[in-house]
């Protein structure tokens, strides 16, 4: 029996020896002989792991409620009150020109929605019916420009009565205007206030050239008969080519000038294309503008609103109209006027990443 106690003591001198030795606490310290150390590792590589799951499953989370309040305005319709800060006594405002034919309903909305703009200085509604709106129709959108102002300085509204339909009398001049910035619109669209000042200042920045909200493009498709011929492309083109050349006057910032350019000194054959074609005068205007610069046109980013039915470019045969008249005008400048672009303005305060 004490044979056997003295070996077991040998074996546990040995073993205690052998974890006396460098090598082996190297080993231990290393967490081969202590079975605690990987488990360690292990428990905080877990807690650190789930962690950075719940840190990033967090973030998802704020982005969508971030996205989904983001997009709730434009699911429920754009909103007339959006507050704007672009006038000021130093800065001056805009004159808004609303083109209409026969869409009352639609021009009380756009009426209502541009007076409560505070960068709003005159709206101008282009009629050209036979018949002079009604007196009920007045007073009613002379009520809701006071009604609807949120400044003091109350917008001067008024009608610009034309004996013919026809789409030039958008671009006739208009005297005792007290801006130089004119915002055309057509009567079924409606841009936020925040929106439309800042495109303001946007033109502001570029007094000379046309600033909207609907790019538009051309592109050289080799000649026809020796004479080069161009293709018009609409808001797809754009979208894929990333470039543009066209902004529209359905909702575009222009200097007052234009209209005097427009009405007395653009050839008398464009106008006249334009009352017998019923088309184009938006084109005519980019042109001409383009002509008188040698610039291209500024794109802003924002959200529109068409508050109406499909208009004149859902029907069949636009896009060839279209081309047309571009190349019809262009024969009559003898060149080519418009300048290709990328720029896009873009108002930063609304955006994720500067």
């Amino acid at each position: 029996m004490s044979t056997l106690i003295a070996l077991r003591n040998d074996a546990l001198t040995a073993h205690g020896d052998a974890l006396d030795s460098p090598a082996k606490e190297k080993a231990a310290n290393r967490g081969v002989y202590n079975c605690r150390s990987p488990l360690l590792l292990r428990r905080i590589r877990q807690l650190f792991g789930g962690a950075r799951v719940n840190l990033l499953l967090s973030l998802c989370f704020l982005c969508l409620v971030f996205w989904f309040t983001s997009r709730l305005g434009s699911w429920m319709g754009w909103n007339p009150h959006y507050p704007s800060s672009a006038y000021s006594p130093s800065r001056g405002g805009y004159t808004v020109l609303i083109n209409t034919w026969k869409r009352n309903s639609l021009l009380k909305q756009s009426v209502a929605h541009y007076a409560s703009c505070s960068g709003t200085d005159a709206i101008h509604v282009v009629w050209s019916e036979s018949d002079p709106p009604s007196d009920s129709l007045k007073s009613y959108l002379e009520k809701i420009v006071l009604k609807k102002s949120l400044t003091a300085h109350k917008p001067n509204f008024m009608f610009d009565l034309n004996k013919e339909d026809n789409l030039n009398n958008r671009f006739k001049p208009i005297e005792d205007l007290r801006t130089d910035a004119i915002f055309s619109v057509d009567d079924d669209v409606v841009v936020p206030c925040s929106t439309l000042d800042f495109a303001f200042t946007v033109w502001q920045s570029a007094p000379l050239t046309m600033v909207g909200f609907v790019p538009r493009m051309h592109w050289l498709d080799g000649e026809k008969n020796g004479v080069m011929y161009y293709n018009y492309g609409g808001w797809w083109s754009v979208w894929w080519m990333g470039t543009y050349s066209i902004v529209l006057s359905k909702a575009a910032f222009f200097h007052r000038k234009y209209l005097d350019l427009y009405t007395y000194n653009m050839p008398s054959s464009i106008r006249d294309y334009v009352t017998r074609e019923r088309n184009c005068e938006d084109i005519a205007m980019s042109l001409l503008v383009a002509n008188a610069t040698d610039a291209p046109p500024i794109w802003v980013k924002g959200k529109i609103y068409e508050i109406g039915l499909s208009g004149i470019s859902s029907l069949q045969g636009h896009s060839t109209r279209r081309n047309k008249c571009l190349n019809d005008f262009i024969s009559l400048y003898g060149t080519m006027p418009l300048v290709s672009t990328n720029v896009k303005a873009v108002d930063v305060r609304h955006e994720w990443f500067w």
